[in-house]
């Protein structure tokens, strides 16, 4: 395996990334004429409802977060395999962001354990793609709705090693829970020795100076385990929130719904 630092493969470098397209300048530069601020508002109501009807009969799901730019060879990707390999054999769906490198990862382990694999997927340029390895997968235009989606359907969160994107993930993450906006759900840190500065900082720094409490450090869970992560979700998703294995609701025909059904482990092509 290789070294944690080795060079991501170039591909991944550039994923979700693409030119600033004149919509989202507008969108950011202020206020804009009314009936523009209108139009926006429905394509973002749409970008909401369809993400709701895509992802209503996943059943229990956990997400994990990382970055798009390790190569297969990397033990964070072997990591995130393994994790998504335990994770559907429990029963739990797999969700990610859908790009490639621990996304990829954790989609393709939980196909090839037979599990289901979701992606949230942020647009891309035309000549990328979502990894191959989902069984259902949503492209947002907008980031705030792609983010409420990675949380809404889950009851834990892994976070793998990553960079801006995955930090932002993890802290807003966070703060939901420290707020009582959402339930306090497992906060898995797989990567140990690569999140330890982070912690120490928020013990010995933000701690001390009082801007965040001891606990809202202890709420994160330090574990390399993947069967040792997989069982701790399992049992707080079934002990304290009262998770029990039971059917997922049916679609309905007439509102044109589907439920998303595992693949074999073979990649989509």
């Amino acid at each position: 395996m290789s070294d944690p630092e080795a060079t991501p493969c170039e591909p991944c470098r550039d994923w979700g990334k693409r030119p600033r397209s004149a919509e989202e300048g507008h969108f950011l530069s202020g206020p804009q004429r009314r009936g523009s601020e209108l139009m926006r508002v429905l394509r973002i109501t749409r970008e909401f409802i369809r993400g709701f009807r895509a992802l209503h009969f996943v059943g229990p799901c956990v997400t994990v977060f990382g970055s798009a730019r390790f190569p297969e060879d990397n033990r964070y990707y072997q990591l995130a395999r393994e994790l998504g390999s335990e994770l559907a054999r429990r029963g739990f769906a797999v969700m990610t962001g859908g790009g490639p490198g621990i996304m990829e990862a954790a989609n393709r382990g939980a196909r090839e354990a037979g599990g289901l694999s979701i992606g949230c997927n942020i647009e891309l340029p035309h000549e990328q793609q979502p990894n191959p390895y989902l069984d259902r997968w949503v492209d947002f235009r907008y980031f705030f709705v792609r983010k409420v989606m990675l949380v809404k359907y889950s009851c834990a969160f892994v976070l793998m090693p990553g960079g801006f994107g995955t930090m932002d993930e993890i802290f807003e993450t966070a703060t939901l829970i420290q707020t009582g906006k959402i339930d306090g759900f497992p906060l898995v840190l797989m990567g140990g020795d690569f999140w330890q500065p982070l912690l120490d900082f928020l013990r010995r720094t933000m701690v001390p100076e009082g801007t965040i409490d001891p606990g809202d450090v202890e709420r994160f869970v330090v574990e390399d385990d993947p069967a040792v992560v997989a069982d701790h979700v399992l049992g707080v998703a079934t002990e304290r929130f009262g998770l029990a294995w039971q059917g997922a609701p049916r679609p309905q025909r007439v509102l044109g719904e589907s439920a998303p059904v595992p693949a074999d482990a073979a990649p989509r092509r």
